[in-house]
């Protein structure tokens, strides 16, 4: 390989700057620049530089200059890459909080989960046989033992370890290895809401709370929060075997576990090497799903209140897996090695990737099917890529996938103009400016131009993009900007957001701030062409009813699934909006860089928000119903939900799937569409995958596919119904499922269903009559209709009800189009903002 060439390519790629990171086109640029024929290994070598940038880009790194690394150029969203943008480029760095100069080693290995399926049973060491197999490999004892990172043993096979290449095409030829997967980052999906899903707040409504134990996947959880308390609290269950790991981290019995896991073994100087949080967000998911009961709890006075969990008594066990750098995939599957092994009952996972992978190529499908096998129900966020269509996360049919919806209030922070104009927007606002009035000044009007900046960038507000000497002292009105960053490091008092694109939740930042709607946007800028000395007041946030809640977050991921369109995600949809929960006290109380406040309590959105209420919900029903499956958990939960109004959705139910989550109905849904382990098989053989692509999946050597031929998905005992025709084609399908009675014994139920007009169903038999509580009756639905052309979506549902029980089921109806899974949403006209 040539030196200079690949010195110089590689060089430029190590982006000084740390506020954004390299895209494939700047890379392919490089390249190409640099490497009139660039080989694989230049790729390969270009790919590491930017997972390294990727994992550490939060370190504020610069990078120098060394014998064999030059760096030639710079990059950022502004500059394209010369050296004539190195000033405005330092100036950047400046107002990110001042990088610092380090030498960076590119480790030539990179890391990789060797998956080798069921664990094997009788006396049997994981870890020598790992061990074996990489000595075998590698050529050496010594070389083995520093490529071994995780041995997983206690719940399946496999390992992860540092490999090269070569060395990964030899280990996936050895007896035994499933598959080999290279490791990936995942990234988090980032009160009053348990009151607005109904959930009642009296001790232990159902079973025994207290015996049920909800496993996180998350930051870590700091243990001393109030919501953490004890008291009251009985020894642990007897079922457990987790432990209590790491310095300076202690459990009690509400926090019963902690570990931690970081296989890229760097930390920020501010992260503990303990299950200790030091982000906020696992403590804030632990907390929705099982915080005890907090009164006068808050934001600075915002969403005062009782702050509880769904299942106040039941028990928490912490899995760290997510730094500051994200979540490696490594590092889930050893914690689900774990926490499966441990004894958990529940496992919430409020990470996803934003890749379409198949399920074997996904870590948090393969330990989220080792916990069914296991009896353990995963409940996961749907991601936070919305509204763009087919964008769900955590997709696998035996994984319980959640989205966001807002509840009934919101927070708001008015701006009051010199002219007595009011306008209202959202925000997180805590700081009360007691009604005084600032200058006011448009972004666009104080371009750093010094450090090459024009107001095509500075009405933005991007960092070191403002001239201090103008917006000191001043409210600045931004267009579209990432943060309040620009305005804060220029020494502004104050910042008007105008937000183009979300205007259904709040955010949280460092000086007095709000977002608001592009019209009143372009309303403010005119008072400020026209007023010769234009002044402003923002108004310390408020509490607001919103009374057309729940309806799905713009952030929402939506479906259908790219991967399997005939089963219909998100399952369901919960509280993700603007909720309050516990927070470490060392996280910053915004995303800002420099915000130094501690609470105790924070307001933040997410599908990861959404996904503990879930997991609360469904460790309700456990509670109520220990012995039901996964499957049967699941189905109680997406049949008796709260309708959603589809008025309020032009995705309908690839939004919002069943509905939203309303748990005290679930402990008692009538019936339930159970699945086993053998359904999944059977799915997944219908899908196309043969005996040996499916141990990928189970990690069973004795798991085989009876049939070869590729199947819909119609015949999975899934809760809800979900039809996709090539387009063009005539509606057409036939779904057969079998309900379980897990209600009075002598029950019977009759059908109802609602289509639209042109969709004919018919459902054999339309009375289902019981004699005993667990018995089963199988019904099938035929749907037929016309030809249907680019038709996004259209839905109805079959309801089953016996009078006191209603069992509902949604079913829809789409077009797959060419190049995309439905019809893209309609564009918009540009406002004008010069």
């Amino acid at each position: 390989m040539e030196d200079i060439p690949y010195a110089s390519a590689i060089g430029s790629l190590m982006y000084a700057q740390v506020c954004t990171l390299p895209d494939i086109a700047y890379t392919v640029g490089m390249l190409g620049k640099y490497l009139s024929n660039p080989s694989l290994d230049h790729w390969k070598a270009a790919k590491r530089v930017m997972w390294y940038l990727q994992r550490t880009k939060d370190y504020m790194l610069t990078y120098e200059r060394s014998e064999h690394l030059e760096i030639v150029g710079f990059s950022n969203s502004d500059f394209a890459g010369y050296l004539d943008g190195r000033d405005p480029l330092q100036a950047l760095l400046q107002s990110c909080h001042g990088g610092q100069e380090r030498k960076v080693d590119i480790d030539l290995y990179l890391v990789y989960i060797v998956y080798m399926g069921e664990r094997p049973q009788g006396d049997f060491s994981v870890a020598s046989t790992h061990h074996s197999m990489l000595e075998g490999v590698l050529g050496s004892t010594l070389l083995a033992k520093k490529s071994l990172i995780y041995s997983y043993g206690r719940s399946f096979n496999g390992f992860a370890a540092k490999l090269t290449d070569e060395e990964v095409g030899t280990l996936s030829e050895m007896q035994g290895v499933v598959s080999v997967l290279p490791n990936h980052k995942l990234k988090l999906h980032t009160t009053r809401s348990w009151d607005f899903v109904g959930l009642p707040r009296s001790k232990d409504v159902v079973g025994h709370q207290g015996d049920i134990i909800i496993g996180l996947l998350d930051t870590g959880i700091w243990p001393e929060s109030e919501s953490f308390n004890d008291e009251g609290l009985s020894s642990p269950p007897r079922k457990w075997k987790g432990i209590c790991h790491g310095a300076n981290f202690t459990c009690n019995k509400k926090i019963i576990g902690g570990r931690f896991y970081n296989i890229d073994q760097s930390f920020k100087s501010t992260e503990f090497i303990s299950p200790r949080d030091s982000e906020g967000h696992g403590t804030h998911t632990s907390s929705t799903a099982a915080g005890r009961k907090i009164a006068s709890a808050s934001y600075y006075g915002l969403a005062n209140g009782t702050a509880r969990g769904g299942v106040p008594s039941a028990r928490i066990a912490m899995y760290k897996v997510c730094w500051s750098t994200g979540c490696s995939s490594a590092d889930i599957l050893a914690a689900y090695d774990d926490a499966i092994a441990d004894g958990v009952d529940i496992i919430s996972v409020s990470i996803g990737s934003d890749e379409v992978v198949q399920y074997f190529e996904d870590p948090i499908a393969i330990g989220a099917f080792h916990a069914m096998r296991k009896g353990i129900l995963t409940s996961a966020s749907a991601g936070n890529s919305g509204p763009t269509p087919s964008t769900i996360s955590n997709y696998a049919p035996w994984i319980l996938t959640v989205a966001a919806n807002t509840i009934d209030r919101k927070f708001v922070s008015q701006v009051v103009l010199g002219n007595g104009q009011v306008y209202t927007g959202l925000s997180i606002n805590s700081f009360d400016l007691y009604g005084k009035s600032f200058p006011l000044i448009w972004g666009g009007d104080a371009a750093n131009y010094s450090a090459g900046f024009d107001p095509e960038i500075s009405k933005s507000c991007s960092p070191g993009s403002l001239n201090s000497y103008k917006v000191e002292g001043k409210i600045v009105l931004c267009r579209n900007p990432q943060s309040d960053t620009g305005v804060l490091s220029a020494n502004g008092v104050g910042i008007i957001m105008i937000d183009s694109f979300t205007n259904d939740f709040a955010i949280s930042y460092s000086l007095p701030a709000t977002r608001i709607s592009t019209d009143d946007g372009l309303k403010i800028l005119d008072y400020i062409r026209s007023t010769e000395n234009p002044v402003a007041t923002i108004l310390v946030g408020e509490t607001w009813k919103d009374v057309v809640a729940p309806y799905i977050a713009s952030f929402s991921s939506r479906g259908p699934s790219l991967i399997t369109p005939d089963i219909l995600k998100p399952d369901l949809t919960a509280p993700g909006v603007d909720i309050l929960a516990a927070w470490s006290p060392v996280a910053r109380a915004s995303n800002d860089f420099g915000d130094t406040r501690s609470v105790k309590f924070n307001i933040i959105s997410g599908t990861s928000m959404a996904c503990p209420h879930a997991s609360g919900a469904a460790a309700y029903v456990k509670a109520a119903h220990p012995n039901w499956s996964p499957a049967a958990i699941k189905s109680a939960l997406m049949t008796t939900v709260h309708r959603m109004d589809p008025e309020k959705h032009e995705d309908l139910e690839f939004a919002y799937g069943s509905g939203h989550i309303n748990p005290s109905k679930a402990i008692d849904p009538g019936l339930v569409y159970d699945s086993s382990e053998a359904d999944y098989i059977d799915f997944l053989c219908k899908q196309g995958y043969n005996s040996t692509t499916l141990r990928l999946i189970t990690g069973d050597n004795s798991s085989f596919c009876t049939t070869t031929v590729p199947e819909r998905a119609w015949g999975l005992n899934y809760p809800s119904f979900s039809l996709p025709m090539e387009d063009g084609s005539p509606i057409k399908a036939v779904f057969t499922r079998t309900v379980t009675n897990v209600g009075p014994p002598n029950s019977t139920y009759t059908l109802s269903f609602h289509m639209p007009p042109s969709i004919a169903v018919v459902v054999e038999p339309s009375v289902l009559s019981f004699s005993a509580t667990g018995e089963k009756k199988k019904f099938r639905v035929k749907v037929h209709g016309p030809k249907i052309a680019q038709q996004p979506i259209t839905s109805g549902e079959i309801i089953w009800t016996d009078g006191v029980h209603v069992v509902r089921s949604p079913l829809v109806a789409y077009t797959v189009l060419p190049g995309s899974t439905f019809s893209s949403f309609p564009s918009q006209k540009e406002p004008n903002f010069n």
